[in-house]
């Protein structure tokens, strides 16, 4: 298996493997980050290695079209969250990234962090031509996270997002590999592959 980590000042994105099935089930099972999450929070941890499994194995490809991340932060090598960039058609040359944090490490630039790092490695290391997101129209946080690190609100679908609450309409972003890409003081261009 090709092993590819992302470094930041501040934080290590190394793919995750079944070890990580704890964490992710703590982080998967916190009402706050389930809020805009369609999901759902896990039965336990059964369904919760059901739901990694795949992205282990995907992460585990000689040629990976998802990449799934463990978000960690440098010292202690705590586990934070989980950034993905799921890759789409060669032809389009284009990718959709998504993130889940911890609650306790909001509002403290994590999140615009690592999704800086992810999108140099989809322009710079995978040469995409487009990466995409969404959020809730309600996840402000989220909004915050996606134009901090340069993507652009292209439109709005209405209603369809299953959320706990009810159908959610969704915000569509997308940054393109010309756009300018907003630098962050704490992103480190350093990559180990072994």
């Amino acid at each position: 298996m090709k092993r590819t980590d992302l470094f930041t000042e501040r934080l290590k994105l190394r793919l995750i493997d079944m070890s990580d099935v704890v964490s992710v089930h703590q982080l998967h099972s916190l009402p706050e980050t389930d809020m805009f999450n369609t999901l759902g929070i896990p039965k336990n941890i059964s369904e919760t290695h059901s739901v990694i499994e795949p992205w282990v194995q995907d992460n585990q490809q000689q040629e990976i079209t998802n990449y799934t991340f463990a978000i960690e932060q440098n010292k202690g090598n705590q586990f934070i969250g989980l950034i993905a960039l799921k890759l789409r058609s060669r032809k389009y040359n284009r990718a959709e990234v998504w993130y889940k944090l911890h609650s306790a490490y909001w509002g403290k630039g994590f999140g615009t962090e690592a999704l800086s790092r992810i999108l140099d490695f989809g322009f710079n290391d995978l040469k995409l031509h487009r990466i995409e997101a969404g959020c809730a129209v309600d996840n402000i946080g989220s909004s915050r996270v996606l134009e901090k690190a340069g993507m652009t609100k292209e439109g709005r679908k209405r209603q369809v997002l299953p959320l706990k609450s009810g159908w959610a309409d969704n915000f569509e972003y997308a940054i393109l590999e010309t756009d300018k890409r907003m630098y962050h003081p704490h992103t480190v261009k350093t990559e180990k592959a072994v």
